[in-house]
């Protein structure tokens, strides 16, 4: 397989086809499968459980654990003899003059989260090799999932793994890069988030790794990916999105709800109601779920509370920095057959308003 890195859009199944992939595995390929999120471990076990028990050489593994199984802790030794990792801190951070030991390990001696990758890939270069050979003893394929989460040090991370003797497979959407393993460090800024395009086609460019595209979704209508694929303008060169979703209800595809028939419109249809942040949805009570916590779920219908950036974008078409239109891609692509957006004029836009006395009774779906 080499190194590959499959782009696949929102609703294509790629954790469907990561496990369809290893359940194909013969029973003794030693892999690893990595994924940042404890939701998407979990999932990934469960699936895997239920499709390929009887692989037993498949490890499902978080990326943070990777980087303490298999960097901090065996190797810490050859930064600083006779000390061992006690721990995790996820939510701490060092003093921002520390030095030393006391850049990585809190006062209990656990590894900052924050600064993991970092010590990761400064252990690579002080084994001497150690570290990567090693891995290539235990694993014969890395396969990554979710691979738009990874950020910072990482990076440089997945450019020593790239250069094992080890089947690597990346599968991510950029589309929906809205979180990010260290958001606040500046070390390899310029890839940040939807910016992780730009490294993996420098990497294609040098041969390093080849990019497929997937494009087919079996969840959004056809109405609902068109409008998706215009949230990134066309710069960024990702595909036309190809809908397989042919279910036909009595309301389908995107639509603007007037701030007056918000609560008409939750009462009728109960879609999922999304916004970015407290302040975007404080006009309204409703039940909220936040962009980001949204993502890797998906609903029948969405209603969004936009931000002000969101409205200028469905009004004016004025485009949206690559991480606030990755988490309006991620909140309209949550829907199967409709997405509704609150907002009081509608500028240029060509979206119709959703009129209560002309819809149907019913939220019944027909084939």
């Amino acid at each position: 397989m080499g190194n590959h890195l499959t782009l696949a859009v929102a609703g294509s199944g790629k954790t469907r086809d990561i496990v369809e992939y290893c359940s194909g595995l013969p029973t003794d390929r030693r892999a690893l499968v990595l994924t940042y999120t404890q939701a998407n471990q979990a999932e990934l076990r469960g699936r895997l459980a239920a499709c390929a028990g009887d692989h037993l050489e498949i490890e499902v593994m978080g990326w943070f654990a990777f980087l303490l199984r298999h960097f901090a802790r065996p190797f810490l030794p050859f930064m600083f003899p006779g000390k061992r990792i006690q721990g995790f801190n996820f939510e701490g951070r060092p003093h921002r003059m520390a030095s030393g030991l006391n850049r990585f390990l809190d006062p209990g001696g656990a590894a900052y989260a924050c600064e993991l990758g970092r010590l990761a890939h400064e252990l690579i270069a002080a084994s001497h090799g150690a570290l990567l050979r090693r891995l290539q003893c235990i694993y014969e394929e890395i396969l990554i999932d979710e691979v738009q989460d990874l950020s910072s040090h990482d990076w440089d991370i997945i450019d020593a793994l790239l250069s094992l003797k080890v089947d690597i497979h990346m599968v991510g959407d950029i589309r929906q890069a809205v979180l990010a393993t260290n958001p606040r460090s500046s070390k390899n800024k310029r890839y940040a988030y939807a910016d992780s395009i730009h490294w993996f086609r420098e990497r294609e460019a040098k041969g390093i790794l080849t990019i497929s595209e997937s494009s087919e979704t079996w969840r959004c209508r056809p109405e609902i990916v068109a409008f998706a694929d215009t949230i990134f303008d066309t710069s960024w060169g990702f595909p036309t999105t190809q809908s397989r979703n042919h279910t036909v209800s009595l309301h389908d595809g995107v639509f603007l709800v007037h701030p007056e028939d918000v609560y008409q419109y939750v009462s009728k249809f109960r879609p999922l109601c999304l916004r970015c942040s407290a302040v975007s949805g404080k006009a309204f009570d409703l039940d909220y779920v936040n962009f980001r916590l949204a993502k890797g779920t998906q609903c029948r219908r969405v209603l969004i509370v936009p931000t002000h950036g969101i409205e200028a974008f469905v009004q004016c078409g004025i485009i949206l920095g690559p991480i606030p239109a990755a988490s309006f891609y991620v909140a309209v692509t949550r829907a199967f057959q409709s997405v509704a957006i609150v907002l009081a004029e509608p500028g240029n836009s060509a979206l119709p308003y959703w009129e209560p006395d002309v819809e149907g009774t019913t939220d019944e779906g027909i084939e």
